[in-house]
């Protein structure tokens, strides 16, 4: 009790998952904790991510849902079009099956054995669990010299944020060591998530903080800040996936669009009303 804290997010964002068997899951706003809350209200407008006009016009406009001819014409520009940077793009998926065997087969094109960086865990069980769930880094993760991967943890000091991409260059001692986009080379040290109260550590998981990056769920990409892109939003399936898409990248040149459907562009009715409210 006592503490004062700051609540931040984006409700555009995708809504929350509800898992099988679970009941179903709703934006935070239907609580009885938010609503006897009485929160003061901050809203941000100063974009970080993205400088590009054209292109902040374009998410704009999704996420007011008026999107104009303009917008569709920016992005019928970007179809099939290659990005203008230098990496290679990192492909998102609707799908984790698709995720899953696109990574997979290009692990297994490079030449020589993969390794394998194993987590480590400890404390209570369920909470344990609750971390594995939000840590992007896989249990198991197999690398091999020559691998696309992505961090998945900010650490400033070391020179990374979730969403720095870059290419394995040496995979043998007890840290891979990352070249990024800009040359620099970074030793991806294994690195601690963990659930605290009053300065104990109630659980931990200690995990390489990569992920490989050929491709990544639209989903797992929330928070990301990509240089390059490739998606394909044919197979849309909710609303909000392809404003979460788009909104990783930053820049229109960094973007190639493979596909949309009608879902692709659409947002949430409910949350467009609410985020009015909030304005307020």
């Amino acid at each position: 009790g006592g503490l004062q804290v700051v609540l931040c997010g984006d409700f555009f964002q995708l809504p929350p998952v509800t898992r099988s068997g679970e009941p179903d899951s709703h934006f935070i706003y239907y609580s009885r904790a938010w609503k006897n809350m009485n929160l003061r209200v901050c809203y941000l407008h100063e974009q970080h991510r993205q400088k590009d006009p054209a292109f902040l016009q374009v998410l704009n406009e999704i996420r007011g849902k008026r999107v104009s001819e303009e917008t569709l014409a920016h992005l019928r520009s970007r179809y099939k079009k290659e990005p203008e940077k230098s990496i290679q793009p990192t492909k998102l998926y609707t799908h984790n099956i698709d995720v899953d065997s696109v990574n997979d087969v290009e692990l297994e094109k490079l030449p020589g054995i993969s390794r394998e960086f194993h987590m480590g865990e400890r404390g209570k069980e369920f909470l344990v669990e609750t971390l594995k769930k939000t840590c992007l880094a896989p249990a198991t993760l197999r690398l091999k010299k020559g691998a696309h991967v992505m961090f998945v943890k900010n650490n400033y000091e070391a020179g990374y944020v979730n969403g720095t991409l870059g290419t394995v260059v040496d995979c043998g001692g007890q840290a891979p060591i990352v070249e990024t986009a800009l040359g620099k080379r970074i030793s991806a040290e294994p690195i601690e998530w963990q659930i605290a109260e009053e300065g104990k550590v109630l659980a931990e998981i200690i995990q390489v903080p990569l992920r490989l990056a050929w491709a990544i769920t639209v989903h797992k990409s929330q928070g990301m800040s990509l240089d390059a892109v490739e998606v394909d939003l044919s197979k849309s399936f909710e609303k909000g996936m392809g404003y979460v898409a788009l909104s990783r990248v930053r820049s229109l040149a960094g973007l190639k669009l493979l596909g949309m459907n009608d879902m692709a562009l659409e947002v949430n009715p409910e949350v467009l009303q609410f985020d009015r409210s909030l304005l307020e």
